[in-house]
């Protein structure tokens, strides 16, 4: 039992209690193989100095990342998703999984073609059996994902409209709510160029004379919201 190895986990979450509880659930799970060990970063800044840090001497094994590490009403647009990538700059040896309670194809679809982690859990499906099952399917036979992730990546595969880019994120702001002469700066384009795009989107999911509502309807039904 003294010699047996280490697993060093580090758990990024601006929810403590979160991470603590990852923390008591890993570290009095009995592993066959391995010991757990797991080290708890609070914020952004903290989670980006741990992983810097692990660059320079022992590299964490697993990484764990909230997505969303500021209040919502925060203007900070950095996020797990920021850590993530530059995790793997760093240590491109260590593990990334995505703990969220974002379970929709926009963030999910965008974060595996951003990072391409490891795995990714949806918070509402995450127990001590997931948790350990994690650990255990990372470190050996990658990827894990809880049921709620693996249908958002299913959904989206399931389809054969191609959108880039900007059909994508017009998209997810439209079904945020935003308005539609508001998205243009968020995306870096202008209005006219939105309009169009928004037009040739209702005419792709076959809702040409709908509203945006009809448009979101459709693009969720194929796995794009």
């Amino acid at each position: 039992m003294e010699n047996m190895q280490t697993i060093r986990i580090l758990a990024v979450d601006d929810h403590e209690m979160t991470t603590l509880g990852y923390k008591y659930i890993l570290e009095d799970s009995e592993f066959e193989n391995f010991n757990v060990k797991v080290e708890i970063a609070k914020s952004y800044d903290i989670g980006k100095e741990k992983i810097e840090f692990s660059s320079r001497s022992l590299r964490y094994d697993i990484i764990l990342l909230d997505i969303q590490l500021f209040p919502p009403q925060s203007k900070d647009p950095r996020s797990g998703v920021d850590l993530g990538v530059l995790a793997r700059q760093l240590v491109p040896g260590s593990k990334l999984v995505f703990m969220s309670s974002f379970s929709d194809n926009y963030r999910i679809n965008n974060i595996f073609k951003t990072v391409d982690p490891e795995g990714y859990m949806v918070k509402s499906e995450i127990d001590e059996l997931s948790l350990k099952a994690m650990v255990e399917t990372v470190i050996d036979r990658p990827p894990y994902y809880t049921a709620g992730a693996l249908a958002a990546m299913r959904r989206k595969m399931s389809n054969d409209i191609a959108l880039d880019d900007q059909d994508l994120k017009i998209l997810y702001h439209l079904s945020l709510g935003v308005n539609t002469r508001d998205i243009a700066p968020l995306i870096a384009s202008t209005n006219t160029t939105v309009e169009a795009r928004k037009r040739q989107l209702k005419s792709i999911f076959g809702v040409k004379n709908g509203n945006d509502l009809a448009l979101m309807e459709e693009a969720r039904k194929r796995g794009f919201l």
